[in-house]
């Protein structure tokens, strides 16, 4: 099985990049999603986070107000890198299901969609690592016009991640999303070529159908040793 990592920043298009893979048939495991879903109601990562932070990010019917969360996390650091160590746990765990049930149902291909893919080290288990790079100021007026936002809250939000150059510099592949979506999709279309080659040895043996093999084979050779044995009276 393939793990391939897709990562970028806020505004930068990843987003659209993943949403092109999932047209195209290949499955996506999306932390954002995830993320959301352990911070439900109720739920184990919601318990721990209001209890830090208190019923104040609250929302009238009980759900957490993600963007109250937001404006605190973002402009404090030290109460950033607490929020991603409370839910941590539980987004590695939703990460971990999501590709074992793919990996159950036989998917060879799958891109795991993570904003924080180096700096949740994450990366290490992925191969290859796609980036989806903008230029900071195509950054900055994206993300400016998408959210509606003033310029210093959307700094804030950029500053608080890793920066896109260092990204890329640590990337199998990177996406040029500087263009338009025209632009961009013609650039996809190379990339899926790259994603969907065939399998490598080493990742066909970590597809189910490479632990079947190896299972089948066992199960062969037991059965070949056992009419030896069978055949010298052993």
């Amino acid at each position: 099985m393939r793990i391939v990592g897709l990562t970028g920043g806020i505004a930068s298009g990843k987003s659209t990049v993943s949403g092109l893979f999932k047209a195209h048939g290949v499955p996506v495991v999306d932390a954002d999603i995830v993320a959301r879903d352990v911070l439900k109601k109720g739920t184990g990562g919601w318990k721990k986070v209001v209890a830090t932070f208190g019923e104040e990010i609250l929302q009238a019917d009980g759900e957490v107000d993600r963007p109250k969360l937001g404006q605190i996390v973002f402009s404090d650091p030290g109460k950033r890198q607490l929020l991603n160590r409370l839910l941590a746990p539980y987004i590695s765990s939703g990460i971990f299901w999501q590709i074992f049930k793919l990996w159950m149902k036989g998917s060879k291909v799958i891109v795991l969609d993570i904003p924080l893919l180096f700096e949740a080290k994450m990366d290490k288990w992925t191969k290859p690592i796609i980036v989806v790079w903008v230029d900071p100021e195509t950054q900055l007026q994206r993300l400016m016009a998408r959210d509606g936002s003033s310029e210093e809250d959307a700094r804030n939000r950029i500053n608080a991640q890793m920066s896109l150059d260092m990204k890329r510099s640590k990337a199998d592949i990177v996406i040029d999303n500087t263009g338009s979506l025209d632009e961009l999709k013609e650039e996809f279309q190379k990339v899926l070529h790259e994603v969907t080659r065939p399998l490598t040895w080493t990742e066909f043996w970590l597809s189910r159908q490479g632990a079947f093999s190896v299972l089948i084979s066992i199960i062969i050779g037991v059965a070949v040793c056992k009419s030896f044995y069978d055949s010298y009276g052993l």
